[in-house]
Order: C-alpha cells, then structure tokens, then sequence
C-alpha cells in the first residue's frame, strides 16, 4: 500500500442514500475513536452527505470526499427503494474497491445497502459480499460476523434454508473453514486459532437420526482438519452450544448458514457488531444492521455498529501493514 506510515485510510461508501448510512456514517465522524484511529475518506455524491449534514446539522468539517460522477442532481427519497439509489450504492462500492485495489486507501466500510434497490438498478448478486468477491476476482471468501464477545463464520451466506443442506459439501465446508483460519491468523494476529463448529441438524442430527448431514459430511472433514493440526472441534448440536458459550474460548464459531450464527451474535451484540468478508485481498467491514428505511433521515439511527465497523477496519489494515513490513 502507498500510505505506509501514520494512521490508515478508510473509504466509507454512502450506501444507500435513502437509508441511514449516510447518518451514521456522519455520526460515527463525530465520535473520539474513529478520528483518532484513522483517516476517513467518504465515497458517494456529495450532495447527499452534505443534504443529511444540513438535515441533522452534523459539519463534515474537512472530510474528504471522493465524488461519483453522473449524479450530481440526486434527490434523496428518505425511506424509498428506487433504482437510482441502487446505483448510487454499487457504484459507491466499485469507486472504493478500485481506490483500496491501487493502494489510495487501506480499507473500506460499506454502508448498508438495499438488495432489492441494488436489483432494481441490475445487480444480480445476492448481497456485497458476492459483490465484492466479483470486484476484487476472488475465488474463496467468507462472511464473518464480530462482536465484542464472539466472531461466527459462515458456511452458507444468503441461500434459502431449503437449499442449505444440499449446498453443505466437503469442499465448501474445508475452503470456508481455510478462509476463516487464515483471516484469523493475518487480520487478528492469532497465531493458533481455536475454532468451533456447529452441526447442520438439531442436536447435530442425533447420530444420524435427525439427518444425516452431521454425521456423514461435517464430522469426518473436522476430523480431517484436525489430522492435519488445525484446532478446531464438533459438530456442536447449535442451541446448546451457544447457552453455554463462554466468550473468547473460541477464536471463532463456524455455522453452517446465515441465521444459526448471526441471530446469537446480535441477541449479544446488536448495536456493535461488524461484518467482515474474510479472504478478500483488501480489507472490507460493514456494520451489521440494514437500511432501517422507516427510521430513515430522523437522525435517531444507533451508530454504534458503523463506529465498531470503522475502528475494525481500521485495526486489520495495521495487522496486515505490520504482517507485510
């Protein structure tokens, strides 16, 4: 990366203009932490950071901002799913990539965006993490959720509960469970990371009884990792392994698809929890919350989780810079 020394650049991408990005982005400007640990770097119209800093009277003071051209009469339609913002987002997100790719910035955070206004604008990726896997020609990647207390990977990303079972494969549960370990490993610092997984089944199919996934499929590839000196231990049947989680005895937990994993973490962490996608070439987090369109420009969004997303982008982008020096 060009920027070497002194504090790292963050690109923070408006999101959806019609959403609450682009007020917890102006929120989280405010708060200690993030000026102090970084450099931000806004990506999106102008127009809309400035009409949300008129609108809650929040100064963007000397925060760069790099503009997307062909949109310099946008109306932001508060609480609105239009094509146009669609656009606004992906194009913001592309802008990001080709900056932290050439080296101006080193990481982004991704404001949250809609998926049916990112469709309606002609975008046929499920969500930003397939986004940017495409962006960035990326083969093997990870969704990742962190909280204070725990971080949860997962197997499955966006892919209705009816495929789950079918989608769980020996090859795609050894190459996400790769993709965690390195992250770990390179992002966190951890030298030896501990990792638990969870079962696909109730009570991780009950030796075969409820489902046969467990058994046949998910034990015998932790087992393999295991051989091979990972630390990593299951399948745990889900409910009972997260009424006794005790944090920070696992480095990360492995679920099998989008609900298992992330429902625990926000039930803890809701309003500080981030969204990192592991095994991308740069460094991209996200808070974990949506566009609360019916909350939308009223300037009572929580940006607790934009300031936890930003200070751990923030915090990988030195992990790496050391790491690579």
């Amino acid at each position: 990366m060009n920027n070497t020394h002194g504090k790292p650049i963050i690109g923070i991408t408006v999101g959806d203009p019609n959403g609450v990005g682009p007020e917890v982005v102006l929120h989280a400007l405010r708060h200690r932490t993030v000026m102090r640990n970084c450099r931000p770097m806004l990506v999106g119209p102008a127009g809309v950071f400035q009409y949300y800093s008129r609108k809650l009277g929040i100064p963007l003071h000397a925060v760069p901002i790099v503009e997307i051209p062909s949109f310099p009469k946008f109306s932001v339609k508060t609480g609105t799913i239009t094509r146009e913002a669609g656009e606004i987002a992906s194009r913001a997100i592309e802008a990001a990539v080709d900056l932290a790719r050439s080296g101006f910035i080193d990481a982004i955070v991704t404001a949250p965006v809609s998926k049916q206004a990112l469709h309606r604008a002609g975008s046929r990726f499920p969500g930003q993490t397939e986004m940017l896997q495409r962006l960035c020609r990326t083969r093997r990647v990870a969704m990742m959720l962190v909280s204070p207390t725990m971080r949860v990977g997962l197997v499955t990303i966006h892919t209705p509960i009816r495929n789950v079972a079918r989608r769980i494969t020996r090859d795609l549960l050894l190459e996400r469970v790769h993709v965690i370990h390195e992250a770990l490993v390179q992002d966190w610092a951890i030298r030896s990371p501990r990792l638990a997984v969870l079962g696909l089944n109730p009570h991780a199919g009950e030796g075969g009884d409820i489902g046969t996934e467990d058994r046949t499929i998910i034990a015998p590839t932790v087992k393999h990792l295991r051989k091979g000196g990972m630390k990593i231990e299951g399948p745990f049947p889900a409910d009972s392994f997260f009424g006794r989680y005790t944090a920070g005895h696992y480095d990360a937990v492995i679920a099998m698809y989008h609900d298992q994993g992330l429902i625990p973490l926000k039930m803890s962490s809701f309003n500080n929890g981030v969204n990192v996608t592991a095994g991308l070439p740069i460094v991209r987090t996200s808070p974990d919350h949506g566009t609360a369109f019916d909350i939308a420009g009223r300037g009572i969004a929580n940006p607790g989780s934009m300031v936890a997303a930003i200070a751990l982008a923030a915090r990988i982008a030195n992990n790496r810079r050391r790491r690579w020096s």
